[in-house]
């Protein structure tokens, strides 16, 4: 029997924001339907985590069993690896600075969805749905959901974490910004001969970011940003050329590198919807936000949506789906997802750009970050917990407007 004072919420996608989601609004005591199958092909990739995000995975009981296969990120460094006329300075930044142990950790996709779906099926409080959305009906009191094995389902609130294209976001008739960008990343594991010391580098190229995170052991895991045809053909090489190149592009930092088997393409593109909640939807995770590998930011920002649309849902337990919460929750959301999303897109433009001023742009900024102690420990906090700096500027200047 549905609860008379705590409405139902149906959760559709089952990627990680989607199972992250109907852990969390289960634990919070609602009755929670996911919708969605179970992810079947192997994902070679890593997600690097941030702090703020590993403590909501500690509050679903979720991290002791994933972190001894995941490595600790304590040092992060920027290095312009481009061949331009204005170079930035190497700026790193330590996780000692700011007082913390570790920024986050770093952790395989194979290991994550398996874990979150072990979880979200044994949870008593989620009644999961192993079938896909055929159809939606969003009516003024409740979300209904037509499945493709013939039933349906219904909740006053449709969380849509199905991912950069949506189906649940278009029903609602959110439409969005999008811009795909001449760039592919390459996204491979590798061994290496030296110590990584916890230590993860972004090199800066031409073409985009090329960056490396420490995984458990002598064992890395990079995402090399480049033009589409170039990713193609390098993803084309025997693993011996490969593991050179690797090698060569990362200057030997970390020794002789041994390409691991399981190379993938994604490319590039950037999707910013222009609400981030209607008609009894609310979006999270790749449906509310789709921007380059740059900063580690995806499902750290996914993460924070499902915290503050719990949090919000809590406080309108009979109808979370309801036009109030829905306002409250897009309100919130704002300004951290466009000010994440328009610094990454910003950076991105930057390397991609021959243009003097923008190079010496981005030269100027992160020369200020390395030699100037407090503004890098601004940034770092910054980083880790949004509110004290862009995030909170933005959402300033957006106030008066919306609530006027």
């Amino acid at each position: 029997m549905e609860h008379q004072e705590t409405a139902r919420i149906l959760i559709a996608g089952t990627g990680p924001a989607g199972l992250i989601a109907a852990l969390a609004f289960a634990d919070a005591g609602f009755p929670v339907t996911l919708v969605g199958p179970e992810a079947s092909a192997p994902d070679g990739r890593t997600t690097a985590l941030m702090n703020p995000a590993l403590k909501v995975l500690e509050r679903l009981d979720l991290l002791e069993d994933i972190k001894p296969k995941a490595a600790p990120l304590k040092i992060m460094r920027i290095v312009d690896a481009t061949s331009r006329l204005i170079r930035s300075p190497v700026v790193t930044f330590r996780a000692a600075e700011i007082d913390e142990e570790q920024f986050g950790l770093n952790l395989p996709n194979s290991v994550l969805g398996p874990a979150l779906a072990a979880k979200a099926a044994a949870h008593p409080g989620i009644e999961w749905r192993r079938s896909m959305v055929e159809a939606w009906h969003l009516g003024a009191d409740k979300a209904r959901a037509d499945l493709a094995d013939g039933s349906e389902v219904g909740a006053s609130l449709a969380v849509a974490a199905d991912g950069r294209q949506s189906p649940a976001r278009e029903a609602a008739d959110i439409s969005t910004a999008a811009r795909s960008y001449p760039q592919a990343a390459l996204v491979l594991n590798f061994s290496h001969g030296r110590d990584h010391a916890f230590t993860s580098t972004e090199f800066h190229t031409e073409t985009g970011p090329f960056t490396q995170v420490p995984l458990p052991g002598n064992r890395s895991s990079l995402v090399w940003v480049v033009k589409p045809e170039t990713a193609k053909a390098l993803a084309a090489l025997d693993d011996a050329t490969l593991s050179m190149r690797v090698e060569q592009q990362m200057q030997s930092m970390l020794g002789r590198v041994t390409v691991e088997p399981g190379r993938q393409i994604y490319p590039l593109s950037t999707v910013t919807p222009l609400r981030f909640a209607r008609e009894r939807v609310a979006l999270v995770g790749e449906a509310a936000h789709v921007f380059p590998p740059i900063g580690a930011q995806g499902l750290n920002l996914g993460i924070r949506d499902i915290d503050d649309l719990v949090g919000i849902a809590s406080e309108n337990r009979e109808d979370p789906g309801g036009a109030k919460a829905l306002a409250a929750y897009d309100f919130k959301r704002r300004p951290d997802i466009l000010a994440r999303s328009g610094a990454v897109n910003l950076l991105n433009m930057s390397l991609l750009s021959d243009m003097l001023p923008a190079q010496i742009a981005r030269g100027a900024g992160l020369g200020v970050l390395g030699g100037f102690a407090p503004l890098r420990a601004f940034f770092m906090r910054e980083g880790l917990r949004p509110g004290s700096g862009f995030a909170a500027l933005v959402g300033g200047l957006r106030k008066p407007a919306r609530q006027r």
